[in-house]
């Protein structure tokens, strides 16, 4: 959808190189809310996103909880964002940041196709799915196993499957899954969810959903393709083996935190990048916002954020630059 959508739109053609006030990487959520704040602060500016405009948001299969939007597609509310940020200014590159560095009071950002400097940085970069890391994972990824319900569940249909985790993402995929599949298994290591209460009661109606609690998976089996699960019950240390056509696996995100690092961006614990209330991290003109914060992961909080970033950064680059020196 990037280059294509970006071409359609007329504004959002890809860039090969240039000088901008503002350049932000990442094209989901904060990223797009950045460059729509940032443009109608007059400032220049670059989204470099290397894969889908609107980032994983297009893997939602319905959002419920976006203001203005009582009921709508991932890619829907994605699509939306990107002409957004588009009809108002915004220039896109769908393009791979390879490297940054600094140049005196210039950030340069080196790309497969280009080269860029600009005044100040987003990094709003987000974060990938975390793996069970047991064995046949990664064996059956596409032959069963998969981290994304939304792009795979068609293949399930009428079919039994297994979701992992206990978080929205898990409940929600669960309760999408139920309604095509014969079966669905829901493993949590836990007794408790961390899920929203509504639709963690909303999946317990359903009949065809059981839940595996207090278990871990300890392999995924197959031949060609998936056929089985075994769990083991952490309270008894039993192992059980379920019938499987197919395993989601939904159990975190681990922060694409490379570029932070190479600018030497302080991380919590975790390999989240630290920011202030304004967004700032610990080097001066560089921001983020988004999931690779750390903070909740919901398309609202990743906009809000992508908001007091694109402010904070007009603020800084419109000091004199003994100012910031």
């Amino acid at each position: 959808m990037g280059l294509e959508l970006g071409l359609s739109l007329g504004a959002a053609t890809t860039k090969k190189g240039g000088e901008y006030d503002f350049i932000i990487i990442g094209g989901g959520p904060a990223g797009l809310t950045a460059g729509i704040y940032a443009v109608r602060k007059n400032l220049k500016t670059l989204v470099i996103e290397k894969s889908e405009f609107g980032g994983t948001v297009n893997l939602t299969f319905e959002i419920e909880n976006y203001p203005g939007f009582r009921r709508i597609s991932g890619a829907e509310l994605a699509k939306k964002f990107h002409k957004h940020a588009a009809d108002l200014g915004v220039e896109f590159s769908s393009d791979e940041v390879k490297e940054i560095s600094k140049d005196g009071n210039w950030f340069v950002v080196k790309t497969w196709e280009g080269e860029y400097r600009a005044k100040a940085i987003l990094l709003a970069t987000g974060s990938r799915h975390r793996e069970l890391g047991v064995p046949g994972e990664k064996e059956f990824t596409g032959r069963g196993v998969s981290y994304c319900a939304v792009c795979d569940a068609p293949f399930f249909k009428e079919k039994t499957v297994a979701i992992v985790g206990g978080g929205n993402t898990a409940v929600k995929d669960a309760l999408y899954m139920a309604e095509i599949c014969s079966k669905v298994y829901l493993i949590h290591r836990r007794d408790q969810f961390r899920a929203d209460e509504l639709d963690i009661s909303e999946l317990k109606k359903k009949q065809n959903v059981e839940f595996v609690l207090n278990s871990v998976v300890s392999e995924i089996r197959g031949d060609t393709k998936v056929n089985s699960v075994v769990v083991k019950n952490k309270e008894t240390n039993e192992e059980r083996e379920i019938q499987i056509d197919g395993i989601f696996i939904d159990i975190g995100e681990i922060p694409n935190n490379e570029l932070a690092k190479m600018l030497g961006v302080e991380l919590d614990a975790r390999g989240f990048i630290k920011v202030n209330d304004n967004m700032e991290t610990s080097v001066q003109g560089v921001y983020a916002a988004g999931d690779i914060t750390g903070k909740l992961t919901q398309i609202v909080v990743a906009a809000a954020q992508g908001a007091i970033a694109a402010v904070a950064a007009y603020e800084y680059i419109r000091k004199p630059y003994w100012v910031k020196n």
